[in-house]
């Protein structure tokens, strides 16, 4: 079963995929397009021109998960705009939001967890 941690990178692309592409095609584009080993345990999100469906790839040390989800109503909303970069990185509940259809940038969650240092 595939587990998305928080700690796990999640690397969206920003340009639609061809969803006649299975394992293979989608690693391709993780190394040509997004400049990423597909086997680095990076979780790749895909989506349709039509935006009525993700493909979700990782490695996760034995081999490949392949994952889709079409919607049977309505459209996947946000998505990362397309510019300079190829790929948007998440965090795994902004995945979950994405998942359900949301946008992840108008969630509301606690700030990121980061080291406290000793003043001085």
């Amino acid at each position: 079963m595939i587990q998305i941690t928080p700690q796990m990178r999640v690397l969206v692309a920003v340009e639609p995929a061809d969803f006649r592409c299975g394992i293979d095609g989608l690693a391709r584009v993780c190394r040509q397009a997004l400049g990423s080993d597909p086997f680095s345990g990076t979780v790749f999100v895909f989506r349709n021109r039509r935006r009525t469906g993700l493909k979700v790839l990782v490695y996760d040390g034995q081999g490949f998960w392949l994952c889709y989800k079409r919607l049977s109503t309505g459209r996947f909303r946000w998505w990362p705009a397309p510019g300079e970069k190829t790929g948007a990185s998440l965090q795994a509940y902004e995945l979950a939001v994405l998942f359900h259809g949301g946008d992840p940038g108008s969630t509301r969650a606690a700030p990121e967890w980061r080291r406290v240092t000793a003043g001085g």
